[in-house]
């Protein structure tokens, strides 16, 4: 199944970006200097250069035009093209930073990239721009994740959550009226609507071996109470990580989800639901679109329900990992007030409204969610509502690019039984620690 863009957009989806996003930071020399202003200071030619790469290109740009429109008398933006790919783009980056020569003032860039931005001293500290106050307008989460040594180092532009999508049909035919909220619950109606008909698999998930896996594994592990670090201490070896891990390996042990699901990316796992094939489904916002679209799905939007991700039991707050990207500022951008200005622009309820509208990418301020344009634009913003305000990014850390490679592997252990959860865990904690310790 290939997912259908957005219209308008010209973008890469975020399935498109995990899928891309499974490797190192790697072949940094093929980039060279390819597109650097030549050095000096960022915009130092008199232009407020705006990086970004094949997301909402032609929405981009329309609103930087208007930006430019409404400051006649500060530096142009313009737009730089980077690579669509985000390792590679970060790759480019970091290869002008280190060389000294970009000219890059304002960065759009992947919820986790703060850190690596930050720890070397690529970015602008923004804790007296981005105050307090100015926070509160937007989705917690999105906030948190732009948090790094208690500093804020950017500002959130879209998000991207991870939803339980459910047959409602089903669930109704098995005598469920309600959406499961833990994992046993999720098991039990799977197993009875399985047994009953109607759909041969109970859940699916992307489990396979990359940073999709990473996401799911760690969603598993705070759906339990766990998580891979508190602060720069990782804690992966905690009962509550591993009970999380536990979970996940015995949805397929135990035959909810196939053991096929250890090789599910985005593609796989989203063309079984909507085939027919599962009664659950933990994916993307972007999937509920697609019901509507004949060509790639045998299902209609009144046979699915959306809700939160389940968790290890009752009282355990929602949670999920998902995405997203923000705004950041190049430490030595010759105009940082304007650079500033530029952000707060395209963050605002007008360009987030507008870039939901016209590339169904999720806002980051939560006043642009009672938008009735966007509601009846974006069905899923409205039944995966309460989820999205529960979502959280990952790990914070400058090393995560050489931390999830280490996760994903085995996290996909995991789920394949090869590697019992406890040893998986264990494992992890070796290897993630060696990581923080050794910078890398």
């Amino acid at each position: 199944m290939v997912r259908v863009r957005p219209e308008n957009a010209g973008a890469t989806s975020r399935r498109e970006f995990l899928a891309a996003s499974g490797g190192t930071l790697a072949a940094l020399s093929l980039f060279g200097l390819a597109g650097c202003g030549g050095g000096g200071e960022a915009g130092g030619d008199g232009k407020l250069i705006v990086s970004i790469n094949a997301f909402v290109e032609d929405t981009v740009r329309k609103q930087v035009r208007r930006f430019n429109e409404r400051n006649p008398d500060g530096p142009r933006a313009e737009v730089r093209m980077m690579p669509e790919d985000t390792d590679q783009y970060f790759g480019q980056l970091r290869t002008q930073f280190q060389a000294g020569s970009s000219d890059i003032s304002v960065i759009a860039g992947d919820v986790i990239w703060p850190s690596q931005l930050a720890e070397p001293g690529w970015i602008a500290d923004l804790s007296d721009r981005f105050t307090p106050e100015r926070r509160k307008a937007f989705l917690p989460g999105t906030v948190e994740a732009m948090v790094y040594k208690d500093r804020i180092w950017g500002v959130p532009w879209f998000t991207d959550s991870g939803l339980l999508y459910y047959r409602t049909d089903l669930l109704e035919a098995a005598g469920f009226s309600e959406p499961p909220s833990t994992w046993d619950e999720l098991a039990e109606m799977a197993a009875k609507a399985t047994r009953d008909g109607g759909a041969k698999d109970g859940f699916v998930f992307t489990g396979a071996r990359y940073e999709g896996g990473t996401v799911l594994g760690t969603e598993f592990i705070r759906a339990a109470g766990g998580d891979i670090l508190d602060g720069e201490e990782v804690v992966i070896a905690r009962p509550e990580a591993v009970r999380g891990l536990e979970i996940q390996h015995a949805l397929v042990a135990d035959g909810i989800a196939p053991k096929a699901v250890a090789s599910y990316k985005e593609d796989e796992a989203s063309g079984a639901f909507l085939r027919g094939d599962a009664v659950f489904m933990r994916m993307w916002p972007y999937a509920y679109d697609l019901l509507s679209d004949p060509e790639q799905s045998s299902l209609d939007r009144a046979q699915v329900g959306l809700a939160s991700v389940p968790v290890a039991e009752p009282g355990i707050e929602p949670v999920n990992v998902g995405g997203g990207w923000n705004f950041y500022i190049n430490a030595g951008a010759a105009d940082a007030d304007q650079a500033w200005r530029l952000i707060e622009f395209m963050t605002a309820a007008e360009q987030q409204r507008e870039l939901a509208l016209e590339g169904s990418l999720l806002p980051t301020r939560a006043a642009v969610y009672d938008d009735a344009a966007i509601l009846e634009k974006l069905p899923a913003v409205a039944l995966g509502k309460e989820a999205i305000l529960h979502t959280t990014t990952p790990p914070v850390s400058p090393y995560y690019s050489d931390m999830s490679l280490a996760m994903a592997e085995q996290f996909n252990a995991n789920v394949l039984g090869t590697t019992p959860a406890a040893d998986a865990a264990a494992t992890l904690q070796e290897r993630l620690q060696s990581i923080v310790e050794r910078g890398g």
